[in-house]
C-alpha cells in the first residue's frame, strides 16, 4: 500500500497509475492515498503538473499513462537472465519514460532464439517488479520456413507427412528427431527444412493436431481444402516488416479526439473507431457530427507492391472459430494498422453532419493521424448505457458514449423511413475450450452496441461511394441486386402455405419483404419465412458499375470500413486519397483498367472463404453432438428434398438430414412444385416450418453430416418398425397398415392433402 502518512510524490503517484491502470481517476488517486479536504487541491495541482510534463494525458475524468506497447510489436531479444528468461526490448519506444522491459514466454515448438533476433510478438501486460509485458512469438523476423499441414505416416525411422491441401502430392520424410512425438495417422504441422525445390523435401514436426477428425482440426482441413492461402512468401514479410509507424506530416492531428473502437471481446484488430456530438450549427436543431476513422492500411500496402500482390491474391480475411487467416501479415494487422488503446495511429476519417431525424446532410473526408483513448467492448458499452458503467466507461459514459447513442437513435429513424431488408437471423457462436473442444453454441445477442456500429458504418460507407462519384472517380461499388423472379414465386409459395401473402404485381421493394416478414414475427413459420427470404436474394458482388445495393435499400454503396480485412476497402481507400490528391498512394491506371476483373476476383474469394467458413461450422456442430447419439432434440424442417427432409435444431442451429428412409412405415411421395412430401397411406402433408422432433442418429465430424430419425411431427407420433414392399422409387403396393398413433387414415384427410397440393399447383399455372 502506497504510504498515507504524507503527500505522495510523483514517482509515487506514477506507480500507482502504473499498478492500477483501472483505477485512475482523481478520487481514485486520493482514496488511495488517504488525501482529503484542503490536500485534494494539492493532488489536483501535482496531477496538473504530471500532464504538462508528459507523463499523464487526461482523458475525462481519469489520468493514464499515454506511453503503451501495442498487443502486436516488433522486439529485439536482448539478454538472457540467470535463471534462463530470455528477456526483449520494444524497437518502436516512443514514450518519454522509462522503456518497459519484456519477458519471453515460450511455447513448444517454437525456434530457438538467441540475443539480437528480431521477432514480432504478441504482448499482455503484467504487473511484475522485473517486467511490464509478456510476450508469445508470433514470429522470428527474416526467417519464414514454409508450413506444411497433412497426415503423418509413421515408419521405423522417423516417417513423411502427405499434404491434406488439393492437388498437392508431395510428401516430406521426417527424420526421427524431427517427429515431435507424432502418432500415425495424425494431422500434424510442420516447417520445411532445406530448399523447397529438392526431390524429397525434409520436415520438421512443430505441432501435433491429432485425429483428423478432432475438432482441433476442422477448420485447418476447411483452409487446405479450399485452397485459402495461409502463408505468406518471404517477400510479403519482409515488405511488412520494413514498414514504421506514420507520423503527422500530411495529415489533421485528430489525437485529442477520443475516437474510441468497439468490438467483441476476442478481438485482435480495431479497424474502425467512433466518435459524436451535437452540433452546434443553429441551422440544424438536434442534429449530430458523426465521426468515423478507418485504419489507414493504404499507406502501408503501396499498389504493385508484395504485399499488395499477396492482398489482392487473398482478397479478405478468412475467420473460424479457433484462428483467422488474415488478409495481411501480423505486422499490419495486429499492429500497424490496429488502432489500439493510446497508441498514434494513421486513419481516413469522415465527419459526417445529419439532422434530427437521421439524414445526412453533408460529409468531409480526412487523412490524420489518431490516438484512441479506449478499446471498449459492446457488452460494456451496453451495460453503461444501461445504467451498470464499469470504471472506463463511467468517466466517458457522458462525453463519448451517451452522444454516439444520441446520433445512433436518430440514424435509427432514418432507417426505419428506409426500410432495408430486415431478416431475423439469430447469429451463432461456437466457444472452444484451450484444447479446441466445443464447449458450448451459442446464439449472439444483439445489442443496441451492435446495431449503433452497424448503423456508423453504412453511413461511413454511403459517404464514400457518394464523395467518389460526385468526384468522377473510378471505385468498386458494393452491388446487391434484386431477387430474379424465380425466387420470388417460390417465396410467394412458401408464404402463401404459410397463410401469408407477399405483395405482387408491383415493382419489388424491401418494405414488401419486411411487411411479410413483420407479419410472420411471432409464429412457428418465422424461422422458415426469414430463411426463405435470404434465399430468395442474389449473391452480393464487387464491381464497377453501380446497380445499387437492393437490401440496404441504397442506391450508393461502397465498403470503406475494413480495409484491414477487405480489398475491396483498400482499393476504395486508394480513390479516396486520388480524389482528393493526398500523396502518390492512390489508385493507379493499371489498377483503373482492371476494376472489373479485381472485383470478380474477389467477389469469389469472399464466396471461398463464406463456404470454408460454413463447412467448418458444421464439422464443429457435428463433433459438438457427436457423443450425444441417441438423443432427442427439437427443431423445424428447412428443406424438402427428393432424398429426406432437412431439420434444423432449436438446441444449436445445425442442420440435419431424415433419409426417406428414417421417415416411417410409409413411402413418401415427393412433389417438387409445392415442395411437400405425402404419405402413400396416411396422406401425411410434410412440409416447410412444421415443428419436428427427431433422434440423433449419426454426426460425423470429418464431413459436417448429421443424420437424424423423425419421431414426431406437429406432436404427432411417427409409426415404427421397417418399411414395406418397394417396387422402385415412387411406387408402393398399399399395405394397409395403420397411419399415426394408430389410426387408419380418414378420407377427409386424405382430401385435405391433395385440395392443398392442388391449391398449391393451380395458384403456380395462374402466375405463368
Amino acid at each position: 500500500m502506497p504510504d498515507m502518512s504524507t503527500l505522495p510524490s510523483k514517482d509515487q503517484i506514477l506507480e500507482w497509475i502504473t499498478e492500477n491502470p483501472t483505477q485512475t481517476a482523481k478520487r481514485d488517486i486520493a482514496k488511495a492515498f488517504g488525501i482529503k479536504g484542503a490536500q485534494r487541491i494539492d493532488l489536483k495541482r501535482i496531477l496538473k503538473e504530471l500532464e504538462a510534463e508528459g507523463h499523464l494525458t487526461k482523458r475525462s475524468k481519469t489520468y493514464r499513462d499515454p506511453d503503451r506497447l501495442p498487443p502486436v510489436s516488433v522486439l529485439q531479444v536482448s539478454e538472457t537472465t540467470p535463471d534462463g528468461d530470455m528477456m526483449a526490448k520494444p524497437l518502436e519506444w516512443h514514450g518519454d519514460g522509462i522503456e518497459p522491459k519484456v519477458l519471453l514466454i515460450p511455447r513448444a515448438g517454437d525456434p530457438a532464439l538467441g540475443v539480437g533476433d528480431r521477432i514480432l510478438a504478441r504482448l499482455t501486460a503484467v504487473k511484475d517488479p522485473e517486467h511490464q509485458y509478456e510476450a508469445r512469438l508470433i514470429r522470428r523476423i527474416g526467417s519464414n520456413p514454409k508450413k506444411i499441414v497433412g497426415i503423418f505416416k509413421k515408419y521405423s525411422e522417423g516417417g513423411v507427412i502427405k499434404a491434406i491441401d488439393k492437388g498437392v502430392d508431395t510428401e516430406w520424410r521426417v527424420g526421427p528427431d524431427a517427429t515431435g512425438g507424432a502418432q500415425e495417422g495424425e494431422l500434424v504441422e510442420a516447417e520445411q527444412l532445406g530448399a523447397p525445390n529438392r526431390m524429397h523435401p525434409r520436415a520438421r514436426i512443430v505441432a501435433r493436431l491429432g485425429d483428423p477428425s478432432e475438432p482441433r482440426a476442422v477448420s485447418l482441413i476447411a483452409i487446405h481444402q479450399h485452397g485459402i492461402p495461409d502463408d505468406f512468401p518471404d517477400d510479403v514479410l519482409a515488405d511488412a516488416d520494413s514498414k514504421k509507424p506514420a507520423g503527422l506530416s500530411g495529415r489533421v492531428d485528430l489525437r485529442d479526439m477520443p475516437l474510441v473502437t468497439i468490438d467483441p471481446a476476442d478481438a485482435r484488430d480495431h479497424d474502425d473507431a467512433v466518435y459524436a456530438h451535437a452540433d452546434d450549427d443553429p441551422k440544424n436543431p438536434g442534429g449530430h457530427v458523426i465521426w468515423v476513422a478507418i485504419a489507414d492500411v493504404a499507406h502501408y500496402v503501396r499498389p504493385g507492391s508484395p504485399l499488395d500482390r499477396e492482398a489482392r491474391k487473398r482478397g479478405n480475411s478468412s475467420y473460424f472459430p479457433d484462428r483467422v487467416v488474415p488478409m495481411l501479415p501480423d505486422r499490419l494487422s495486429g499492429d500497424l494498422c490496429s488502432l489500439h488503446e493510446g497508441v498514434p495511429r494513421a486513419c481516413i476519417a469522415v465527419r459526417m453532419i445529419v439532422d434530427a431525424h437521421g439524414h445526412k446532410k453533408s460529409q468531409k473526408f480526412v487523412r490524420g493521424l489518431m490516438r484512441s483513448p479506449a478499446s471498449l467492448t459492446y457488452q460494456e458499452v451496453q451495460a453503461a448505457m444501461d445504467g451498470d458503467p464499469n470504471e472506463r466507461c463511467a468517466a466517458m459514459l457522458d462525453d463519448v458514449i451517451k452522444p454516439l447513442y444520441a446520433a445512433y437513435h436518430a440514424l435509427k429513424m432514418a432507417r426505419e423511413r428506409r426500410q432495408p431488408l430486415n431478416l431475423d437471423l439469430p447469429e451463432r457462436r461456437i466457444v472452444l475450450t484451450e484444447e479446441g473442444k466445443v464447449a458450448s453454441v451459442n446464439f449472439v445477442d444483439r445489442l443496441d452496441a451492435h446495431k449503433l456500429i452497424e448503423e456508423f458504418m453504412v453511413l461511413a460507407n454511403v459517404a464514400a461511394a457518394e464523395t467518389l462519384k460526385a468526384k468522377n472517380t473510378p471505385l468498386l461499388f458494393r452491388v446487391h441486386e434484386e431477387p430474379p423472379a424465380d425466387k420470388l414465386e417460390s417465396l410467394r409459395d412458401t408464404a402463401e402455405a404459410a397463410g401469408l401473402t407477399l405483395a405482387k404485381g408491383q415493382v419489388l421493394q424491401t418494405a414488401h419483404l419486411n411487411k411479410l416478414l413483420a407479419d410472420a414475427a411471432g409464429r412457428d413459420e418465422a424461422e422458415l419465412i426469414n430463411l426463405s427470404t435470404l434465399r430468395a436474394m442474389t449473391q452480393a458482388y464487387y464491381g464497377p458499375i453501380n446497380f445499387g445495393h437492393f437490401g440496404l435499400a441504397l442506391q450508393n454503396y461502397a465498403h470503406f470500413t475494413s480495409p484491414i480485412r477487405r480489398y475491396s476497402d483498400l482499393i476504395v481507400h486508394r480513390a479516396l486519397i486520388t480524389a482528393h490528391k493526398w500523396g502518390d498512394d492512390g489508385l493507379t491506371a493499371q489498377e483503373i483498367e482492371r476494376l472489373e476483373e479485381t472485383g470478380t476476383h474477389i467477389s469469389q474469394t469472399e464466396r471461398r472463404s463464406m463456404i470454408a467458413e460454413r463447412d467448418t461450422t458444421d464439422r464443429y456442430l457435428a463433433a459438438f453432438l457427436s457423443d450425444r447419439l441417441g438423443a432427442e432434440f427439437s427443431g423445424k424442417i428447412s428443406g424438402i428434398a427428393k432424398f429426406g427432409v432437412f431439420v434444423r435444431l432449436d438446441e444449436t442451429g445445425a442442420d440435419g438430414l431424415i433419409p426417406m428412409r428414417n421417415l416411417g412405415r410409409e413411402y413418401f411421395h415427393f412433389d417438387p412444385d409445392s415442395a411437400t412430401l405425402m404419405g402413400s397411406e396416411t396422406g401425411m402433408v410434410i412440409g416447410l416450418g412444421q415443428r419436428v422432433t427427431v433422434k440423433l442418429v449419426e454426426a460425423a465430424p470429418v464431413t459436417g453430416g448429421i443424420a437424424l430419425e423423425l419421431l414426431t411431427i406437429e406432436d404427432q407420433e411417427m409409426p415404427k418398425g421397417g418399411r414395406g414392399d418397394r417396387r422402385g422409387r415412387g411406387s408402393k403396393r398399399p399395405t394397409g397398415r395403420k397411419g399415426p398413433k394408430g389410426k387408419p387414415p380418414s378420407k377427409r384427410k386424405l382430401d385435405r392433402a391433395k385440395q392443398k397440393k392442388a391449391k398449391i399447383k393451380v395458384t403456380r399455372q395462374k402466375r405463368g
